[in-house]
């Protein structure tokens, strides 16, 4: 079966969870203040693509590709980025709530995430190495075996990331926020 192929075209003000998104690969395409929640993204291709303003909150993406997508204030609630097709997948973030979402072993290397809040969103075994979090809240997100190496959070705060669980040389962090880093030793830092 043949998938269509869309290209420059812009969707605005669009009800996926109405309307399913026809299923082929979307080159260069604008996805303005639509809703996607708990829509079947599956198997999809978004390529060179942006969200701007949409919520996509627990869509369902086995197998999609983003690559080179920005997504700009979105809900990217309980998203599930393991199961995106991991081949080609670069995405950017700004002024985005990834709150729940899972990024287990995903490779996101250089990756930019500004303004973004991460509560409770599951980072394990993930590769964020030369990384930026620019201006983000990590409010319960969980870093295990996480390789964070050259990776830049020194304007982040709310995280706790234990130094022996995971890869950190040469990241960047403040040291108003250094207590994330020594959370699990209870010790008192004023």
């Amino acid at each position: 079966m043949h998938l269509p192929f869309i290209a420059d075209k812009t969707f605005k003000n669009e009800d996926f969870t109405k309307k399913e998104l026809p299923k082929g690969a979307y080159d260069n395409c604008s996805f303005i203040n639509c809703n996607f929640n708990a829509c079947y993204l599956s198997a999809i291709s978004f390529l060179d693509c942006q969200f701007i303003d949409c919520d996509l909150s627990n869509s369902k993406t086995k197998d999609t590709t983003f690559k080179d997508v920005t997504f700009k204030n979105c809900k990217l609630l309980g998203m599930l980025y393991n199961d995106c097709n991991q081949l080609l997948l670069s995405i950017t973030f700004d002024t985005c709530q990834l709150n729940y979402a899972s990024f287990y072993k995903v490779k996101l290397v250089s990756t930019n995430f500004t303004k973004c809040q991460f509560d409770t969103t599951e980072f394990t075994e993930a590769n964020l190495s030369k990384s930026t979090f620019e201006d983000c809240d990590f409010k319960n997100a969980v870093f295990f075996h996480t390789n964070l190496e050259n990776t830049n959070f020194k304007t982040s705060y709310n995280y706790s990331i234990h130094p022996e669980n995971n890869k950190i040389k040469g990241a960047k962090f403040s040291k108003d926020q250094i207590q994330g880093l020594l959370d699990q030793y209870k010790i008192v830092i004023s």
